[in-house]
């Protein structure tokens, strides 16, 4: 009778373990640099061997359960097919998209008041998804992304040279530089009179007078000005 029930096992056929199955991957996207962390959705995962991002390998995974499976991903980019293998087979492919890293290379203009306020153009590729637009420490007062190469920001207050990024799921640009300029201050004209036909030529007296775009005497613009230095103006009433 022992025989029997051995020749009967040796005859029973294994069960086969079952092929993976990948129903989905969360977030689907992701820096070309890798290391973000992913959840794979599916079925059949137990014992998996392997998790492939393309022809890389996931740098590690975690068999959270049999429908489960938390990645991180290796370097890569462009868009990747996603497989588990298992002793029951590879799965399906689910596609996981590189995002390209951002870059900035302008900010027009590239100077305003500390005060902020100034509306500049950010211009620079990969920039869709744009998910923060910073001036120094400080985020832009708003941003627009109005395509992958071109972001329109309202500048934050702030105070001297100060580094402007873009931060999009690609990672984060290099700096391009804004800069803060001090309101102008006058302290005083000399002559302080002269004819009312106009023509007195007055020396103005002041700080942060560089870039001067108008000079007015009253609700009129002085006849000309010319900026000498960024604590002197001449000007003709």
């Amino acid at each position: 009778m022992e025989n029997s029930d051995l020749a009967a096992q040796a005859v029973r056929p294994s069960v086969a373990a079952a092929a993976p199955v990948l129903s989905s991957v969360v977030p689907n996207t992701g820096p070309s640099a890798g290391s973000s962390t992913v959840t794979l959705n599916g079925s059949s995962f137990t014992g998996a061997t392997a998790v492939n991002f393309g022809t890389n390998l996931a740098l590690s995974y975690t068999v959270d359960t049999a429908a489960k499976i938390t990645a991180v991903t290796p370097p890569g980019t462009g868009a990747v097919p996603v497989t588990v293998r298992s002793p029951g087979g590879t799965s399906n492919a689910v596609t996981y998209t590189y995002a390209a890293t951002p870059t900035l290379t302008t900010v027009s203009p590239n100077q305003g008041p500390a005060s902020g306020g100034t509306t500049v153009i950010l211009t620079g590729t990969g920039l869709t998804g744009a998910t923060a637009v910073t001036f120094g420490s400080n985020a832009a007062t708003t941003y627009t992304v109005n395509s992958a190469t071109q972001i329109t920001a309202v500048a934050p207050a702030g105070t001297g040279a100060v580094p402007v990024t873009v931060t999009t799921i690609g990672g984060t640009t290099g700096p391009v530089y804004f800069f803060y300029l001090n309101a102008p201050s006058l302290i005083s004209v000399s002559p302080n009179q002269g004819a009312a036909s106009g023509g007195t030529t007055v020396t103005l007296t002041g700080t942060g007078l560089t870039g001067a775009t108008a000079v007015t005497f009253g609700s009129n613009a002085a006849t000309t000005y010319t900026v000498n230095s960024a604590t002197q103006i001449t000007a003709v009433a």
